[in-house]
């Protein structure tokens, strides 16, 4: 079965709409694991407009399944990693004041200074997977930086399918077989939903986790937040 990952940037926006502590993260964390959620993801960034860099510290003594942090490598993101050591980190190449991810690495381009930062969390114990778009040199790019994973940027995928569009699957499944092939572990995220995400993992072999945030956190709104985790858990058997 993939594993459901649960991206709980949305319950820190919503929070820090108003300042206080409601909704609690922590709670909400504590509370997807128990709906069945198999990891939780967060994804601060520099300006700290949804996940501070203290949420990213206090949910270590929460998150019981799998904790997985994603960002731009920088150095207080580097640092903060470090610090907290979760399960898995995943390398995102945000620009400063992006509103959302937009583009999975260069792993050819950067291979140097992806190696170096894997290499660098890989001693720490911490697993590394990075993003990539579903470009045959950029999984084969990816291995060679030396990362245990790779995470398939969805979004042109869910943006293809929601048009009707089910031949948009066929570059992320021959990334997929190439990535098992090289034996890299597959991830996936962005835009993936309720909607598109049975389709997703049935055309994806090897797919190991799925990180999905803003389209669960939407559909919560009108489904329950419990449902939902479930929702998606039965779909992704």
């Amino acid at each position: 079965m993939t594993k459901l990952s649960v991206n709980i940037n949305k319950i820190a926006t919503l929070r820090n709409a108003r300042g206080g502590n409601v909704p609690d993260l922590l709670k909400v964390a504590v509370d997807i694991q128990r709906f069945g959620g198999q990891g939780i993801t967060i994804h601060p960034r520099p300006d700290e407009r949804h996940i501070r860099y203290q949420d990213a510290r206090d949910l270590k003594a929460v998150v019981t399944t799998e904790y997985n942090i994603e960002g731009n490598p920088q150095h207080n993101f580097i640092d903060l990693v470090l610090e907290c050591k979760p399960d898995q980190v995943t390398l995102v190449p945000d620009a400063i004041g992006a509103i959302t991810s937009s583009a999975g690495w260069d792993t050819i381009k950067n291979q140097d200074y992806l190696t170096e930062v894997i290499q660098e969390f890989q001693r720490n114990g911490i697993r590394t997977s990075i993003f990539v778009d579903p470009i045959l040199e950029m999984i084969e790019g990816a291995k060679k930086t030396g990362t245990d994973r790779i995470e398939l940027y969805t979004e042109s995928f869910a943006h293809q399918y929601s048009l009707g569009n089910e031949k948009a699957i066929d570059p992320y499944a021959k990334a997929a077989v190439l990535a098992n092939e090289l034996g890299l572990g597959i991830n996936a995220g962005h835009d993936l939903s309720l909607d598109n995400i049975k389709f997703f993992k049935e055309n994806i072999p090897g797919l190991l986790e799925v990180s999905i945030g803003h389209a669960l956190i939407s559909e919560a709104l009108y489904l329950g937040l419990d449902n939902t985790v479930n929702m998606y858990l039965n779909k992704l058997k």
